[in-house]
């Protein structure tokens, strides 16, 4: 029996048990639900929820564990269990059935399960990087990993795998990108929220916000295409710095256009957070309306501000894809913006694209460089919050 089959036979029996619940109770009481403890609605979803649920979470937990499960063993299994919910709740349904109690611990319950399920999951992923990582400094020297200044994977022996590099690359094409960023989206923030009208504001803040809605591999094409060469054409070549479309300015440009929505977005609704007296205050002082903003507005939004910045940050940091097409895969330390390099997260792609032998260290070292870029981006974040949450505790 297809699993389809298996789910729609479950749900149906839930809206059975809903409808048989709602009207046994009613006519248990002879139509006046004034008699019964609860609403009518939740003697129905009681019965629903225990019929549906404990079978659904059966079928997925199966499914996942073992994927080429018999199917016919796989329902018969469900459906079994579906009964036995049905017909253990309509047992107990009865007008002074505590229903509304049981429906809600229910879904109390249901709700501390899917929050345990996405933190197991993230301590699911952390640990896997941690024993992987644990694995590949039982074959590679530390000390070489964090402080080697070559990257030179080659599998069969002879690898020079330090981390410096890319982790340069990261770093340079990120700051880059923020301070492309940074100054378009906070004077997008500023204008939109302080002098705009509203039918501009309502046009404006869309057409900013789409740049957010469009797929990273657009913005790699769109730096492979078109900005990569602009550069080598009007500025590389012309200084000498170089011939290659692929370089850190041309993903640094492009990412910093991908971050704009980011900063503006986040950067707007903390400075329209700031209270309007602050404002009124200043203006009946006689400061005009750029003085306000200068110098009431910005610093009174300052942390909320700081906290968008670092949020870019860190979405800048795992990007990937603008730097495959946009910034080469050169693993290399300089302070030329033309010339090609690469990120963490690109060689941590191709370290695992193709056959790999999980055994080697050429294979086992993207776990350490994705723990490392993990570390990264979550102080930024914990960084971020800690700022943001700040900012709330002072204006809230």
């Amino acid at each position: 029996m297809p699993a389809s089959w298996t789910l729609l036979i479950v749900l149906a029996l839930a809206a059975a048990g809903f409808l048989i619940g709602r009207s046994r109770v009613l006519a248990a009481v002879g139509g006046d639900s004034r008699k019964l403890h609860s609403r009518t609605g939740y003697y129905g979803w009681n019965i629903a929820l225990f019929t549906a649920v404990p079978a659904l979470f059966l079928i997925a937990i199966w499914l996942f564990a073992q994927p080429d499960v018999n199917r016919m063993v796989l329902a018969g299994v469900s459906l079994v269990l579906a009964g036995a919910g049905l017909f253990l709740s309509l047992g107990r349904t009865a007008p002074d059935f505590r229903a509304r109690n049981a429906v809600e611990a229910f879904v109390r319950g249901l709700l501390i399960l899917c929050s345990s399920i996405a933190i197991l999951t993230t301590a699911g992923i952390v640990l896997s990087m941690l024993f992987e990582t644990g694995h590949f400094f039982t074959q590679y020297p530390w000390k070489e990993f964090f402080f080697g200044t070559t990257w030179s994977p080659r599998f069969g022996g002879g690898s020079q795998l330090g981390m410096l590099p890319l982790l340069w690359g990261t770093l340079y094409i990120s700051m880059i990108a923020l301070a492309v960023s940074i100054p378009i989206g906070l004077f997008a923030a500023i204008y939109m929220s302080e002098y705009a009208s509203p039918r501009m504001r309502s046009v404006a803040k869309p057409l900013i916000e789409v740049l957010a809605g469009i797929p990273t591999i657009v913005y790699g094409l769109f730096a492979l295409i078109t900005v990569g060469p602009l550069l080598r054409d009007y500025f590389a070549q012309p200084l000498g710095l170089g011939t290659s479309g692929s370089s850190v300015m041309t993903a640094g440009l492009v990412m910093g256009i991908m971050l704009i929505p980011f900063v503006s977005s986040l950067s707007d609704d903390i400075i329209n957070a700031v209270p309007q007296s602050l404002r009124d205050g200043a203006l009946g002082l006689g400061s005009t309306k750029s003085e306000t903003v200068r110098k009431v507005v910005l610093p009174a939004a300052l942390p909320g501000i700081v906290g968008a910045i670092l949020l870019a940050a860190s979405r800048a940091i795992g990007e990937t894809m603008i730097v495959v097409l946009g910034a080469g895969a050169a693993a290399k330390m300089g302070l030329n913006p033309f010339e090609a390099m690469t990120t963490i997260t690109v060689k941590i792609v191709s370290q695992l694209t193709g056959d790999t032998d999980f055994s080697a260290p050429e294979t086992l070292v993207a776990f350490a460089l994705g723990l490392t870029l993990f570390v990264l981006t979550l102080g930024l974040n914990v960084l971020a919050l800690y700022v943001v949450r700040k900012y709330r505790e002072q204006y809230e």
